[in-house]
């Protein structure tokens, strides 16, 4: 079987390393169908959302992870999400051709905003610089910053395929350390090409053949897009009957477009009066896009 559209967990037996491998074909196909760019662009987008699942991974939430890079740069804004159910989604907006290079010649003076949301109290929120040779690269710095986990990240995105590979320590290990260097080496060998075109199993076999490798069973990874009509009349809910009214004077019709998925949705006086007269915002029913 092709594995696509899989998040693979393995864990090295006797070494205080664990690692995570995504490949994203079909989810990657979907997710993209929305936004413009360049193949470059693109590019940003697909490694953001491989990154997005498997850092998903690495912490227990329900609710979730949302990977947001924002700078003054020919890219503007990138955002890539992933519930813990393994649904993505994600956006770009920028210019729709982009320089090559390290991270600040693509998002100028900028940041990298890692948040989980979980439904219960604040969310969670990390932020480091955008900078360094590419997205992995200021994971990497996030994770050494943020959590003191040596981590390492290598993610590549084509026409066809997003994919990623990470690889984490494990401090309650003894010898954690040796163990990660001599991991790491083994890792640094990777190509672009062998994670694009490599399955799981014939990956961790030609990176660490002579290891005791634990593989995980897969776990499905879907575009899924959370917007919905109910969704949105909640918000305008919550906007309340002044503002709402404000801007039906101005348009007639309330118009909103969801950047993710493209779907559009027209509220006009009747269902806007329909939606203040409702005591409660309406339960949401999710569709999918």
């Amino acid at each position: 079987m092709i594995e696509q559209d899989f998040l693979r967990r393995f864990l090295f037996e006797e070494l205080g390393v664990r690692g995570e491998w995504v490949k994203l074909t079909r989810s990657w196909q979907a997710a993209k169908l929305h936004q413009r760019g360049s193949e470059n662009v693109q590019q940003q987008l697909g490694q953001a959302l491989a990154a997005v699942v498997m850092l998903s991974a690495t912490v227990k939430f329900k609710g979730s992870m949302i990977l947001q890079a924002q700078g003054d740069g020919d890219i503007k804004t990138l955002v890539a999400q992933a519930t813990d159910q393994r649904k993505i989604r994600g956006l770009v907006r920028g210019k729709e051709n982009i320089t090559t290079g390290p991270l600040e010649s693509i998002f100028g003076q900028g940041q990298l905003v890692l948040t989980i949301e979980s439904g219960t109290g604040s969310p969670y929120q990390g932020i480091v610089p955008l900078q360094g040779s590419n997205l992995a690269a200021a994971l990497e710095t996030y994770f050494e910053q943020s959590e003191q986990l040596k981590t390492r990240l290598w993610l590549f995105a084509n026409a066809s395929h997003a994919v990623g590979l990470l690889l984490q320590e494990l401090p309650a290990q003894e010898n954690y350390e040796a163990d990660w260097e001599h991991i790491e080496i083994l890792a640094n060998t990777v190509t672009e090409q062998e994670l694009l075109e490599l399955d799981c199993e014939q990956l961790l076999h030609r990176l660490f053949h002579e290891e005791q490798v634990r593989l995980f069973d897969p776990e499905p990874v879907e575009y899924n897009c959370a917007c919905s009509r109910s969704n949105i009349e909640n918000t305008l809910f919550a906007l309340g009957r002044t503002e709402l009214e404000d801007i039906l004077k101005e348009r007639a019709i309330i118009e909103v477009n969801c950047e993710f998925c493209n779907e559009h949705y027209r509220f006009d006086q009747v269902d806007v009066e329909h939606i203040l007269s409702q005591k409660t915002p309406a339960i949401d029913t999710e569709t999918l896009h």
